[in-house]
């Protein structure tokens, strides 16, 4: 088992800056792929970035690509999702998310199905 404790939300006007941050525990050994997603209300869970454990290798989605930067350190066991340039249509809860299996390619690592831990989630407001 892993679990995931996300922290670094709020309320933040449009054009300011966010950073969350993911702390796993438990069996972290087994982790290859930490990703990050969010829900609006009454909309579905969508991708947002997503980071390989051990190439490094980063995806994000087109909506966020070139503000938002995600990132790990290993040796805290800890994911972060740095955004920048915030707009209103930011605004959702976001969920860190571990899978055992490395991003296979973008079909995969934006399934929410792939991930088998899941954070509590943290509140993103930005107003605008």
């Amino acid at each position: 088992q892993v679990q995931l404790v996300e922290s670094g939300g709020g309320l933040v006007q449009a054009g300011g800056s966010l950073r969350l941050s993911c702390a796993a525990s438990g069996r972290t050994s087994s982790a290859n792929t930490m990703g990050w997603f969010r829900q609006a209300p009454g909309k579905e869970r969508v991708f947002v970035a997503v980071i390989s454990w051990s190439s490094d290798n980063t995806y994000y989605a087109d909506s966020v690509k070139g503000r938002f930067t995600i990132s790990k350190d290993n040796a805290k066991n800890t994911g972060y999702l740095q955004m920048n340039s915030l707009k209103p249509e930011d605004t959702a809860v976001y969920y860190c998310a571990v899978s055992r299996s490395p991003p296979y390619g973008s079909a995969w690592y934006t399934d929410p199905e792939r991930y088998a831990y899941w954070g509590q989630g943290t509140q993103v407001t930005v107003s605008s």
